[in-house]
């Protein structure tokens, strides 16, 4: 038995959001700020953009017991064995120290063939932590990366303060599936938690699973957040999609860039390619879903031929990226390039290949986080500068 001690949950224990929703359960965190979210009627987007890959409750107290009331949207894809629970992970002064799921919530029940989804409504459930260290301490609860997910109480056996302000660097990432968390082993081991823990930096992550696509209200979201360090990784969703031409992406990258300048004109800026994909290296998109074997695997669905017309693979992408940003580093000496193929390359695919041909499996995130870390955060990284 425990004297509970409810904390209304409010910005300062909230961390990697860019916005909160108030619903008629609790609080929904967003990744992308309202007026972002007004400008796309986009399913994937709105889904990805919800799901709080990054974002976590951070805060002292004595507790030794913690309670999270939420309503999570839990994923199903018709003809794929169900989706494990989405994980939090419980941290405890920078140490991972518990895991557990919620049970129940809504099912959103997706058919990517036919591109249309149902919501089941459900039950919220409750996260419960208990048997914490005594003493005062800073307690990190990293949300489900994949699950959007709305916070609706928090209680704890001992008061509850915002944790004070370390002074670390704030690092604000943009990517596709792979940066927000696609296969990862839980919240704080996606790739991108990894390399802030290892840089010693905050981590704000803007990953959208399939939604990484040189939209300019993302540029604007990320224009207007804080950040000491950037970083924006460019290409396999626009492959996925075949959103667009070479003539398109190169001044859809210069205005892009342009727009993050506006608000960050001296911030270190990290431009990533691609890491290996051997299904989009010399063929363009889109990807399309394979599940002939039982389970999920993608497979390029363009002509290789059709390059010489302007449709884009992931080797295109990475000269253009590299001539773009070697163009623009003789004015602009704080950005960078980094070659995805040195985070994950052809001999990584050969030892850890990934699973469904497009996303990598828990490993290869550690290994993509370590590699980050050692590239960008080091003193002669773009980062450790």
């Amino acid at each position: 038995m425990h004297d509970w001690i409810t904390t209304p949950i409010t910005a300062d224990i909230l961390r990697g959001a860019l916005d909160l929703e108030r619903t008629e359960h609790g609080l929904l965190p967003h990744r992308l700020p309202a007026r972002a979210r007004a400008q796309c009627a986009d399913g994937q987007l709105a889904m990805a953009e919800s799901q709080p890959s990054g974002v976590r409750l951070v805060f002292r107290t004595r507790a030794t017991a913690v309670e999270l009331d939420t309503l999570p949207t839990k994923r199903d894809y018709v003809g794929v064995p169900p989706r494990p629970d989405g994980r939090y992970d419980l941290l405890v002064d920078g140490r991972l120290t518990g895991q557990a799921s919620v049970t129940g919530g809504n099912t959103l029940t997706i058919d990517m063939t036919t591109g249309t989804a149902q919501l089941r409504p459900g039950a919220p459930g409750t996260l419960r932590f208990t048997d914490l260290p005594d003493g005062a301490k800073t307690v990190e609860i990293w949300l489900p990366h994949n699950e959007t997910t709305e916070l609706i109480a928090l209680r704890t056996d001992a008061p509850v303060e915002p944790a004070p302000d370390e002074g670390r660097k704030v690092w604000l990432h943009h990517g596709s599936s792979i940066s927000h968390g696609s296969d990862a082993a839980g919240p704080s081991t996606t790739w991108p938690a990894l390399a802030a823990s290892l840089g010693g930096v905050e981590l704000t992550n803007l990953g959208m699973g399939g939604s990484a696509l040189l939209d300019p209200f993302t540029a604007r979201a990320l224009r207007d957040t804080r950040a000491d360090l950037i970083s924006i990784k460019i290409g396999i969703n626009l492959v996925n999609v075949d959103l667009m031409r070479l003539r398109a992406f190169t001044p859809a990258v210069h205005g892009f860039l342009d727009t993050i300048r506006e608000g960050h004109p001296t911030t270190p800026l990290l431009v990533v390619s691609p890491i290996q994909c051997p299904i989009h290296e010399d063929t363009p998109g889109p990807s399309v879903p394979d599940l002939t074997a039982g389970q999920l695997r993608f497979r390029a669905a363009g002509d290789p031929a059709e390059r010489a017309s302007g449709k884009l693979t992931l080797t295109d992408i990475r000269d253009e990226l590299q001539r773009i940003v070697e163009q623009r580093a003789a004015d602009d000496p704080h950005l960078h390039y980094l070659d995805g193929r040195n985070l994950y390359g052809q001999a990584d695919f050969a030892e850890l290949p990934l699973p469904d041909q497009l996303h990598p499996d828990a490993a290869t995130h550690r290994r993509i986080g370590e590699r980050f870390a050692a590239l960008a955060f080091t003193a002669n990284g773009p980062f450790g500068k």
